[in-house]
């Protein structure tokens, strides 16, 4: 293939994911309009920390779909495809032991988590536990759709998760009356009608003939993905488990704001999603294809636009939303602002990782175990304060932590040479 037709090819696909993960995010923001109309403050607060919760839960997740993406991306000949299916079957039983024994470890320690959470009905804790088990199947599938560059079908299951989930909320909330405990029935619904269909579409990746699966290799591989995936994931989502932790009053404003500003990594994350597993299979096949840049640009620009929108139209979102939350509107230019970095950092570690430059992964996580240690400190002298300016403290520390993170993850792609795998 062409750089020219390879380059198009790219736009395409990227333009599609783009539009589906546009549409699946849309039902999955939709999802707040009710949550919002209809949940108490407190408990529309449960609802938001225990989605962060889940996301948190995407780590492993992340990095199974990372591993599987390589995989499926250079599984060419007979042997490498029974190879894959060995490895598949294995994984996605292993994940049913371990769902397991997170299901008796939450019985074990509900108490606590509980109490952590601020959570009043402990069914919203086991709809969130519940939820792991699809999830991280939904993830493995998604690897291997991606690999097999299958972005038609990769679009549609986003755009049925987020579907299912809004239709959900909108029985459990709107029509039954059900609080955070109903809400989170929708997440768990929308991951097991989007795994339904992704098991349909990856079948011949499970169900053919397979060769025995080898741990010490495969755990040589996932360990440093997961760490370094982990990284961006902490940065996306620990701030609302640590507000709803230390802030005592007006954590559901908080996390109306932070929902529409983790919209512009969610809405940005495509493309880095299309460039992984070409880079994955042009390296397996020494093809040079110069995707980082154009990747990069396109990410930026979409970032930038969804940030001024934020900016000049701060009011915008929450009128449609909620009026009563109003008064958080002036923190949202702060917040979109403050994830922008994270969105041009995920091109550059999934740059990273489809080269195997591991290298980079224990400077990653150390910044973002570093920001979870400050995000607590601030919080916690930031909730004697007023809440707007508690709220502004800890998103400036977004921001600041953001760019940290930004800067290491650029410095360690900047020594990476294109089109070269180094182990």
């Amino acid at each position: 293939m062409s750089t020219s037709s390879s380059k198009f090819a790219f736009f395409r696909q990227s333009s599609w994911m783009i539009a589906a993960t546009t549409a699946s995010g849309l039902f999955m923001y939709a999802v707040h309009v009710p949550a919002l109309a209809k949940l108490p403050e407190d408990e529309y607060a449960v609802f938001a920390t225990l989605l962060q919760t889940i996301n948190l839960m995407l780590i492993p997740g992340l990095s199974l779909q990372i591993v599987f993406a390589q995989q499926a991306a250079a599984a060419r000949g007979e042997s490498e495809k029974h190879r894959l299916t060995g490895a598949v079957r294995a994984l996605l039983q292993s994940i049913f032991v371990v769902w397991l024994l997170l299901a008796a470890g939450t019985f074990l320690f509900q108490s606590r988590a509980l109490a952590a959470f601020k959570i009043t009905n402990p069914a919203a804790l086991w709809m969130t536990v519940a939820a792991f088990l699809p999830t991280l199947w939904l993830y493995l599938m998604h690897g291997l759709l991606q690999g097999a560059q299958n972005f038609l079908w990769l679009g549609w299951v986003g755009i049925l998760n987020g579907l299912g989930r809004f239709l959900c909320v909108l029985v459990t909330v709107v029509w039954l009356g059900g609080h955070a405990a109903g809400a989170m029935a929708g997440p768990l619904m929308g991951m097991v009608a989007a795994l339904a269909v992704a098991a349909w579409q990856t079948g011949g990746a499970w169900s053919g003939a397979a060769e025995p699966f080898e741990w010490r290799p495969w755990l040589a591989r996932v360990v440093p993905l997961t760490a370094g995936l982990a990284a961006s994931q902490i940065m996306l989502a620990a701030d609302m488990i640590v507000v709803r932790a230390y802030f005592q009053s007006d954590t559901g404003l908080y996390a109306a704001a932070g929902t529409i500003a983790r919209g512009l990594v969610v809405f940005t994350g495509p493309v880095a999603m299309v460039m992984f597993p070409k880079i994955v299979r042009s390296l397996s096949s020494a093809e040079r294809i110069g995707l980082l840049g154009q990747a990069l640009l396109s990410t930026g620009a979409l970032a930038c636009l969804a940030a001024l929108a934020c900016t000049f139209l701060p009011e915008l979102p929450f009128r449609i939303m909620k009026p009563a939350y109003l008064p958080i509107a002036p923190l949202l230019p702060w917040f979109a602002w403050a994830m922008m970095p994270l969105t041009l950092t995920n091109v550059l570690i999934n740059d990273l990782l489809a080269r195997s430059r591991y290298r980079a992964v224990p400077w990653l996580l150390a910044v973002a175990l570093a920001y979870i240690a400050v995000l607590s400190l601030v919080a916690k002298s930031a909730s004697a304060a007023e809440p707007m300016a508690g709220f502004k403290l800890v998103v400036q520390t977004i921001g600041g932590f953001n760019l940290l993170l930004l800067g290491v993850a650029g410095w360690f792609a900047g020594r990476t040479q294109p089109g070269k795998a180094v182990g």
